[in-house]
């Protein structure tokens, strides 16, 4: 949202969807850290005094439902010759039904997460939280997930509702499996400071297919989501992704998920 302007954005999102009929999914957020100290100024964009990209981003993202639910966001010209005839306001066009409910907000925290309950948004967390309470990563995302939905359930809204989080998995199948990924098993989460804030991150999931299953049984926020996302390395090629998603369904079987 740093880098967006929000109309334009509600555009090129509505005609997208209505392109994909009806199938785009979006997530949004304030934006990860970044190299660039002055990238959003070289964008154009720059704070008001006092105001955070925090604060910048949620601005845009209610703009942005805005302009999506159908809301007038600018007033008609009557001398223009172009403005609909008795029409005062104007609203973002193409609009796309539907899409509003299919919006996700990317939260790096529980205080985002509730903010993104109380706005409507669906919830999308990631393999990262920019706070450290020292509990597990997957039981602080557990908890980040339980405050969405007390937030969302008491926000009024009918749009949103629905939670994803985001893990990374390798199944070892294969002595290139091994070869390639078994140096990435990890017992435990990584913690430290991120954008001057504690931050803690889930281990990356690499094992048998029993072991993998065993430990995403165990995993308290992969159980309390709706949907759980897996990056997969794409740099690896087609023929690659091929074999480990054929792993990730076997993990799948195993936990009895469709």
């Amino acid at each position: 949202m740093r880098y967006e302007n929000p109309l334009y954005f509600a555009e090129e999102a509505a005609t997208t969807d209505l392109i994909a009929d009806g199938r785009l999914e979006l997530g949004v957020s304030r934006g990860s850290p970044e190299a660039a100290r002055d990238g959003q100024h070289q964008f154009g964009y720059d704070l008001e005094p006092g105001q955070t990209w925090s604060q910048l981003a949620q601005q845009r993202g209610q703009r942005i439902r805005e302009a999506l639910s159908g809301a007038p966001v600018a007033h008609a010209d009557p001398s223009s010759g172009w403005a609909p005839h008795g029409v005062e306001r104007l609203s973002v066009q193409p609009q796309a039904p539907g899409l509003l409910n299919r919006l996700w907000w990317g939260s790096g925290s529980t205080s985002s997460g509730v903010v993104a309950g109380q706005q409507g948004y669906n919830l999308l967390s990631s393999t990262l939280l920019l706070q450290d309470d020292g509990r597990p990563f997957h039981v602080q995302q557990a908890d980040q997930i339980a405050r969405y939905h007390q937030a969302y359930a008491e926000s009024g809204f009918s749009t949103g509702g629905s939670t994803a989080v985001t893990r990374s998995m390798f199944p070892i199948r294969t002595p290139e499996d091994e070869m390639r990924f078994g140096r990435r098993r990890e017992l435990s989460d990584s913690s430290g400071y991120l954008d001057g804030s504690p931050a803690r991150s889930g281990p990356t999931y690499t094992g048998t297919v029993e072991q993998l299953a065993e430990m995403l049984s165990q995993d308290e926020a992969v159980k309390a989501a709706d949907w759980v996302l897996f990056a997969n390395p794409n740099q690896l090629g087609v023929e690659f992704n091929r074999h480990l998603f054929e792993g990730w369904v076997e993990v799948f079987r195993l936990l009895g998920w469709k």
